[in-house]
């Protein structure tokens, strides 16, 4: 059977990291490896010497029973937990993304909350006492929305009745994110670009010592070097119209290429 869920431990500075990624079924087990429900999973989040977790979640939702226990779980762990919707999270796994005192949306990812559903069977008066069990139900869940969001009641029943897709900004405005995570940071893109101008030009001290400066010049004289490379190729091209391929294994100049330039 498939395993909605794997907890890793070997993460650095007293860190774990949940992965929630399946439909959250406690029937989604075998006798064999029962590793597989809430039950486990609240047991090894007990089990947890860790400060800080990470939740990365990517699922469809699926039993509330279930995924109302591993929500309270995170939420009283007392450890810095951070939920992050990896791609979906949808019905009750949109709650147990609610245990985050971060809740980060990827920019490329969605939030679906509704209304709990069941199958049942009997007269009038049991399907009335259903749908008036299934409003009870719902509004544990509307508890976790509201605890993390700034909607009253009655604007979270009425996304969830109308089983509302919420885009990260629209998580964003309703609290029920508190950031975006989108493109690396441009310092990040600088120091990457940096440390490969570094290594094209043979610099042996550190690349984070590298100046925007050095690496102008750098392209300056690079840049140069190329358009005098490729005036030659033609001029020699032109020298020799009968052979422009091989080059006079005498002058030296002719096998200078673009990648000689940089290594």
């Amino acid at each position: 059977m498939i395993r909605y869920w794997e907890l890793k431990t070997d993460a650095p500075d007293d860190s774990a990291e949940l992965y929630i990624f399946g439909d959250i079924d406690p029937w989604n087990h075998s006798d064999k490896d029962p590793n597989r429900n809430a039950s486990e999973i609240v047991r090894a989040l007990q089990g947890l010497k860790a400060k800080n977790l990470t939740v990365h979640i990517n699922s469809y939702g699926g039993d509330v029973k279930e995924g109302l226990a591993i929500y309270n779980t995170i939420k009283n762990s007392g450890m810095q937990v951070t939920t992050v919707c990896d791609g979906f999270a949808c019905s009750i796994a949109s709650v147990i993304f609610m245990a985050g005192a971060r809740r980060v949306m990827n920019d490329a990812s969605l939030l679906m909350i509704h209304n709990p559903w069941t199958m049942a069977i009997g007269n009038a008066e049991d399907m009335r006492k259903q749908a008036d069990d299934l409003d009870i139900i719902a509004q544990a869940s509307v508890e976790a929305y509201k605890n993390s969001s700034a909607l009253l009641d009655d604007e979270i029943h009425k996304l969830m009745d109308a089983e509302t897709w919420i885009l990260p900004e629209q998580a964003l405005e309703y609290g029920f994110a508190t950031e975006i995570q989108s493109k690396p940071e441009e310092g990040l893109r600088q120091s990457a670009f940096k440390s490969i101008m570094a290594a094209l030009v043979k610099q042996e001290d550190d690349p984070g010592e590298v100046t925007d400066e050095d690496i102008m010049a750098q392209l300056k004289s690079m840049d140069a070097k190329l358009d005098e490379l490729v005036a030659r190729g033609g001029q020699e091209q032109a020298d020799d119209p009968q052979d422009p391929e091989e080059p006079d294994e005498g002058n030296p100049k002719q096998k200078l290429t673009g990648f000689n330039l940089f290594f």
